[in-house]
């Protein structure tokens, strides 16, 4: 693609199936284990030829940014212009492109949603470029950004391992109607490992596929989100939504994803997804809801 050519690159919720906490290492990080999939749900990142830099953020959850993070011009906290620098200085390619963030996602929800952003625009520039999507340069470059740009830009059912450096192919499975659900209470990743039990578990296996939905559903039953207990406490209103899920009682399985707030449910059919996003949205219309597939991102 020529530097001519404007790019559009879809930036996909990321969705924890299960996450088990294996140590705390010496330098405060986790060892963990974690399923991740990812849905047709999230973020657009929109990059064309600029005289010059510029970040500008849109969409439902624009205003959650404050000026600094959308003046290029400063130095700024947000992983797309991050990713963008960090990536630039490593080619010596010129930045000279305008990033537009269609923001869709809540922010700090547990969904990777900016680890998400950065993954797809490191995508974007390496295709705007023209250059090699997987160099060896690339992992480390995004291990820096955050633990969970790496599976991001990888985007497809993944077993992360380590602190999110670790990525093996996991079992595919068909896609799933799922349901993503965010209390629209922010839901802070350090405060919610500072606060686990420090209970740790030994890594598991995976089967070797999930012939349905039901096979997935039934391993599942077998795992957990070790941070649940901790967001939780923090966070009374991530037991709400679990708790709307469960009443609401057409899901084949339900739980938080990443660090919280967001939670999210696994339907048979799509009809059924959209049947709870519209019982629970009457009787919680400040939460943000979305119906979906899991497993069928459009990806880039």
């Amino acid at each position: 693609m020529s530097d001519s050519k404007k790019l559009q690159v879809f930036a996909p919720a990321k969705v924890n199936l299960f996450l088990h906490l294996i140590r705390k290492k010496q330098d405060g990080y986790h060892d963990l284990q974690s399923l991740v999939s990812f849905a047709d749900i999230g973020d657009y990142i929109d990059i064309e030829p600029a005289d010059e830099f510029s970040f500008n953020v849109t969409g439902p959850f624009a205003q959650k940014f404050n000026a600094q993070e959308q003046n290029a011009q400063l130095e700024s906290s947000n992983l797309v212009v991050r990713a963008a620098r960090a990536l630039s200085q490593t080619v010596n390619k010129s930045l000279k492109v305008k990033i537009t963030l269609t923001k869709s996602l809540p922010l700090a929800a547990g969904l990777g949603g900016g680890s998400s952003d950065a993954a797809a625009t490191l995508w974007g520039l390496q295709n705007y470029w023209n250059l090699d999507p997987n160099p060896p340069y690339l992992m480390p470059l995004m291990i820096k950004l955050g633990a969970d740009v790496p599976v991001c830009y990888r985007c497809q059912p993944t077993l992360v391992e380590g602190i999110g450096d670790r990525l093996t192919q996991a079992p595919d499975f068909n896609e799933i109607p799922i349901l993503l659900i965010n209390p629209m209470v922010s839901c802070p990743t350090a405060q919610t490992f500072m606060h686990h039990n420090g209970i740790y578990k030994h890594k598991i296996s995976l089967p070797d596929h999930f012939p349905s939905v039901f096979d997935l559903v039934t391993f599942l039953q077998s795992t957990d989100n070790d941070l649940y207990a901790s967001a939780s406490s923090l966070i009374p209103e991530i037991g709400n939504v679990i708790n709307a899920l469960d009443t609401q009682g057409k899901s084949l399985f339900s739980r938080m994803t990443g660090s919280g707030a967001s939670c999210f449910a696994l339907y048979e059919t799509i009809d059924q997804a959209n049947q709870a996003k519209k019982e629970i949205e009457e009787d919680n219309p400040d939460w943000w809801l979305a119906t979906g597939w899991l497993n069928r991102p459009e990806r880039y």
